[in-house]
């Protein structure tokens, strides 16, 4: 389990570097929000050489939280992206509602769908700490309790 569990590391970082160059290379960085997905790259990096090397019980809590705010920031930039297009839609053509919009907006300039490529990276994250060693409740040997 440790060496799927090194590989699947492995495979964050490629993603989290492929993301961030192709954030920055279309130049999402005009706003606020638009960070957003950049600094999670950057603390999903962060995280996952601490859990790469240090693999204690808080590191790992402190990843796997990480990999679920993954999860969260590609359903909202699917919704984001989503609602960005559909305003830009309903500015061009007031009229269009329905399939019609749904349709324009899904394949509209921004693209709807690609901030949830950020769900799996989150999922994988959560799947590589699965049964982490460093989760496994500590024993108390019998000295510690003292004389029962």
């Amino acid at each position: 389990m440790e060496r799927t569990r090194r590989w699947m590391l492995g495979v964050l970082v490629l993603a989290f570097v492929g993301t961030s160059a192709e954030l920055l290379l279309i130049g999402h960085t005009e706003e606020i929000m638009q960070l957003l997905p950049l600094i999670l790259l950057g603390l999903g990096l962060v995280a996952t050489g601490a859990v790469w090397l240090r693999p204690k019980r808080t590191v790992v809590q402190l990843f796997r939280l990480l990999s679920g705010l993954f999860i969260v920031a590609g359903v909202l930039g699917v919704i984001l992206h989503y609602r960005g297009n559909a305003e830009f839609e309903l500015e061009m053509r007031s009229s269009m509602a329905g399939l019609d919009l749904v349709w324009n907006s899904l394949t509209g300039a921004t693209p709807a769908l690609a901030p949830g490529g950020m769900i799996p990276l989150g999922l994988i994250g959560l799947i590589a700490m699965y049964r982490h060693p460093a989760m496994k409740p500590e024993r108390t040997s019998t000295t510690d309790r003292g004389n029962e």
